[in-house]
């Protein structure tokens, strides 16, 4: 198999779902930029990628801190060129409206979405070049909205309408997105202080199923593009 794309840029890569798409791609060839704001989980995905064979690069970044993914991101990428982005970092947050606090709606959308933009923003001209792909984490909470997480919903909302301007956009320019929304996954995103939900875990979606999904959507021949790809838990949680 003739690979398209030689290295993806993966945020929230030391956990979870980022985590699981840096090893898929590993074990398909493709050298990888994982980026995360915990430099020992960071350090330990990077060990396990290189295993693999691949070329590894690390970025230690809290995404939340805007001004600072520029200068991160520009550095890395001037000397290791990506052809494949994937968002992937986000936080998720429960709270009826009424008592949600303004700072931590920020907090949610900063991360969820505006970190988004940012980094598209600061890889789309490299995209342009290679005829690359920006793969976006969403949620079927952007769809479907689910009662005490209206911070989150709202994230993702607008990560899936950022996903669909982008495409419109940049189809011109040959470079596809794909929008990924799947339903709930076995994280530690479940564990986080940000989050009171009791749920059957056993019955979700495993990290590395969702991971192997992103690998299919970034292995399709150029001429075609999964644009958006829903992924549910067969068990029949959400």
């Amino acid at each position: 198999m003739t690979l398209t794309y030689h290295r993806a840029l993966i945020t929230g890569a030391s956990r979870g779902i980022g985590r699981a798409t840096a090893i898929a791609f590993a074990k398909a060839g493709i050298d990888l930029i994982l980026v995360s704001r915990s430099q020992a989980d960071l350090q330990s995905a990077v060990a396990e990628a290189e295993a693999l064979g691949v070329n590894v690069q690390s970025i230690t970044l809290d995404l939340s801190q805007l001004s600072q993914i520029r200068p991160a991101l520009e550095t890395t990428i001037e000397q290791f060129p990506v052809d494949l982005l994937i968002n992937n970092a986000g936080m998720a947050y429960t709270g009826n409206l009424l008592e949600t606090p303004l700072a931590d709606w920020q907090q949610v959308l900063t991360l969820n979405l505006t970190s988004v933009f940012q980094c598209i923003q600061v890889l789309l001209p490299m995209l342009r070049q290679r005829q690359g792909m920006v793969i976006n984490v969403a949620s079927i909470a952007g769809y479907q909205a689910f009662p005490g997480w209206g911070a989150y919903n709202v994230s993702k909302a607008g990560l899936i309408a950022l996903s669909k301007t982008l495409a419109a956009e940049e189809r011109q320019h040959g470079v596809r997105v794909v929008t990924l929304c799947p339903g709930s996954v076995n994280t530690p995103l479940w564990d986080t202080d940000t989050v009171q939900a009791d749920f059957d875990r056993s019955r979700m979606l495993t990290p590395e199923t969702v991971a192997q999904s992103i690998l299919h959507t970034a292995l399709l021949p150029a001429g075609a593009v999964i644009e958006e790809l829903t992924v549910m838990p067969s068990a029949g949680a959400l």
